[in-house]
């Protein structure tokens, strides 16, 4: 792995981080964690493929690239990085890691992602599944991957439904996106009436026709349900060892995105998480999510490996794991953290606004109770 050594080099010299996602639901927490540290300066530069990302009122300086999946994503970044100065690339999404990765010897910057095989067993969860049982991690989940109709019943029944709830994902995917939990138990009228229309509960009689339809049926990984609590571990990563690892409760989501947990000193997850990301040598912020099954064992749902959505819970807990990433991205030392252990959060929404000349702004409450318009830009 090879760092770029800044020209602005010192832990009191401003660096530029080049951030990706800028529109992404967590970059105001990361943009935030790193203007916190009062070890050095930071001039952060947004790019983001919606040129209205919230995220652009955030930042020193903002461009448009296109999706990472695109041909000129690469070349776009390139110069992007270069008229920028950048000295350090934090990408936010699934999409981009990879491409990053793939093309990290095209920038002068150093890049925040992890190893391009590390990456293709971390991203793709039927990987991540046997990985974690050939070498024998407890927290390996029963799953199986499936290309056709056929197995895909058989799969869903082996693994006991319409008993017991099946659970089942695209194997490359992010956040909730084609999450769906087969479960009998509920009739239909119950899951109309009373659940919202994005309830990721179904049943293999309502999916069935709908994978069949497709003209090829589509790869996916169906797993155990698994009843139990549901914990986040951001783990800053460093190859053969791990800095910081932070376990926090996933109490309350919203379409994969946690709006309040409590960061909790599990140390089955600690040492589950931080030798998961030894085993794939895995660089960087690293998140990996696990959920309890019946029997209290906790077993892997998926792994990110870049730095999560809500990672500013750790922040709020004493650990700028953001701003740790950086300093590891720029080879100096990780210094102890003293975590806060029982730090609750609670996540709200806020508005942005745009006027018609282009300002952006805030709407703030004053002591005297009048609206005023707090202008960022």
């Amino acid at each position: 792995m090879s760092r770029r050594t800044p020209m602005r080099s010192g832990p009191d010299a401003d660096l530029t981080v080049l951030m990706t996602g800028a529109g992404a639901p967590g970059a105001s927490g990361i943009i935030e964690s790193l203007r916190l540290t009062d070890e050095r300066s930071f001039r952060i530069v947004g790019v983001d493929t919606n040129p209205e990302a919230y995220g652009f009122a955030l930042v020193d300086a903002g461009h448009t690239v296109p999706p990472g999946e695109s041909d000129e994503y690469v070349s776009r970044m390139v110069d992007v990085a270069a008229a920028e100065d950048a000295d350090v690339i934090l990408p936010l999404t699934t999409a981009e890691i990879e491409p990053l990765a793939a093309a990290r010897e095209a920038f002068d910057a150093t890049i925040m992602v992890s190893d391009p095989d590390a990456l293709g067993v971390a991203n793709d969860k039927g990987k991540l599944y046997r990985f974690l049982a050939d070498e024998g991690f407890e927290s390996a989940p029963t799953y199986h991957r499936v290309d056709s109709e056929a197995e895909f019943v058989d799969a869903v029944e082996s693994l006991g439904y319409p008993e017991t709830p099946v659970c089942f994902k695209p194997p490359v995917a992010s956040g909730m996106r084609g999450f769906r939990v087969l479960d009998d138990r509920t009739d239909r009228l119950t899951r109309l009436l009373e659940e919202k229309p994005d309830a990721a509960v179904t049943t293999l009689s309502e999916v069935r026709p709908i994978l069949a339809s497709a003209e090829s049926f589509p790869e996916l990984a169906v797993m155990e349900y698994l009843p139990g609590e549901e914990y986040s571990v951001d783990v800053l990563a460093m190859g053969e060892t791990v800095g910081p690892v932070v376990p926090r409760s996933r109490a309350r989501t919203r379409a994969g995105i946690s709006f309040e947990g409590v960061v909790e000193k599990r140390e089955d997850l600690i040492d589950e998480a931080a030798a998961i990301c030894r085993g794939l040598g895995l660089e960087y912020n690293v998140n990996v999510q696990f959920r309890y099954d019946a029997d209290g064992v906790p077993k892997v749902i998926e792994i990110n490996p870049r730095v999560s959505g809500t990672i500013v819970m750790c922040v709020g807990a004493g650990a700028n794991m953001p701003y740790l990433g950086v300093k590891h991205a720029l080879g100096e030392s990780i210094p102890p953290v003293d975590v806060e252990w029982g730090t609750r959060m609670v996540r709200y929404w806020r508005e942005l606004f745009r006027s018609a000349d282009g300002r952006t702004f805030h709407l703030d409450h004053e002591s005297a109770g009048r609206r005023s318009r707090s202008q960022l830009q």
